[in-house]
């Protein structure tokens, strides 16, 4: 796996290699990422990159492809930013959520999303630990921002996003 992705895709099962083949196509050739990495998991399905670019703009240029040309995006399903990786610990976990947390604001309401994969740590313990601390209003239904935990086995992603910095790919293909 990629040391310090900075997004993640998901695909069917089985389309791992073209899916990588895409979101390296997608970032070298249209956004002109001559760095850009990606790399099957060991999780089906599931997909990691490297970016140069900011993640949460890849996914509005992504977004703009998607409208103009839906064609390009034969394989992803999801598109998810990722703005921190850390070892899969929950005091690790705590400490990078509070540093993401402070970016909410005072008045904005969040919710914690937990997609665990090879772990057998409880979303309860990690909701918890992520956001134990904030001091803000939650809101399950239609949140501010999300606080996002990406468990991929010993590393997890991180990131405070709002709901439309995750790119759906079939859902927007249908609007």
């Amino acid at each position: 796996m990629i040391n310090g992705f900075n997004l993640l895709a998901t695909t069917s099962r089985g389309n791992e290699r073209p899916m990588t083949n895409e979101i390296l196509y997608l970032l070298k050739e249209e956004l002109g990422d001559a760095e850009a990495q990606a790399a099957k998991t060991k999780i089906r399905g599931l997909i990691v990159a490297k970016t140069t670019l900011d993640p949460c703009e890849v996914i509005e240029k992504f977004r703009v492809i998607l409208k103009e040309r839906p064609y390009e995006f034969r394989y992803a399903l999801r598109i998810l930013p990722i703005e921190r990786v850390v070892p899969t610990d929950l005091e690790e976990i705590k400490r990078a959520t509070a540093e993401l947390a402070a970016k909410i604001g005072e008045n904005e309401s969040f919710r914690v999303t937990v997609e665990k994969r090879f772990t057998t740590l409880h979303t309860k313990d990690l909701i918890e630990a992520a956001a134990g601390d904030i001091k803000r209003k939650a809101n399950l239904e239609n949140p501010d921002k999300i606080l996002l935990i990406e468990v991929l086995g010993a590393l997890t992603g991180l990131s405070l996003l709002k709901p439309s910095d995750i790119l759906a790919v079939v859902r927007e293909k249908m609007l």
